[in-house]
């Protein structure tokens, strides 16, 4: 085999070791915020000989899956197509939104003793804009209630958010069942009184 053809060989295998240590990272974190080097490398079926030589310390792992999965996360919110139908806009935003949330509040105990609060208050910001673009532009329709103000309409969406959040990891929700029941809450919040009149 060629020398270039084995150099991309171990570049593709180094990748996929790393991608199998955050994928790793973000279940046994989410999980239990002190699990071990050892059974995260345990987990993404590498070597912990390989697991440090991607990620020296704890801090370099935890830190590096709480980013890797908040950047996944963000870029699902951003995908978000804002200038459809403005009730498909918020169900696709409260989707992946959520998920993006469960995550944070999953990984935040592991990562608060290693990040800059800035970096965390960072990454809790970033899915605002698309949200209050959906808003503003649903309350302009009169899809939205315009009664409550925009501020209180996304503290309202997030602490919906967090608190189905707090139920799975409570048990008393089911993981599979909340994007399901998301949207209809966050349905009710929103929809203007004349649009329930009328329904």
């Amino acid at each position: 085999m060629p020398e270039v053809q084995k150099q991309r060989n171990k570049r593709a295998d180094a990748v996929r070791n790393r991608d199998a240590i955050i994928d790793a990272g973000l279940k046994c974190l989410s999980h239990n915020p002190a699990a071990s080097m050892s059974e995260i490398a345990r987990v993404a079926g590498v070597g912990r000989v390989t697991l440090y030589g991607h990620f020296t310390t704890r801090e370099d792992l935890v830190s590096a899956v709480f980013e890797a999965t908040m950047d996944r996360a963000e870029s699902e919110v951003a995908a978000v197509n804002i200038d459809q139908d403005t009730w498909t806009s918020l169900n696709e935003l409260v989707e992946s939104s959520w998920l993006a949330l469960f995550h944070f509040n999953a990984l935040l105990a592991a990562a608060e003793p290693y990040l800059l609060s800035e970096q965390i208050r960072a990454h809790h910001d970033k899915p605002l804009a698309p949200l209050i673009a959906v808003l503003q532009k649903g309350r302009s329709e009169g899809a939205f209630r315009s009664d409550h103000t925009l501020e209180w309409q996304v503290a309202c969406f997030y602490a919906i958010l967090h608190s189905a959040a707090a139920e799975i990891r409570a048990g008393r929700l089911r993981e599979a069942d909340a994007p399901k029941i998301l949207p209809t809450t966050v349905r009710a919040l929103l929809s203007s009184p004349a649009r329930m009149a009328r329904t």
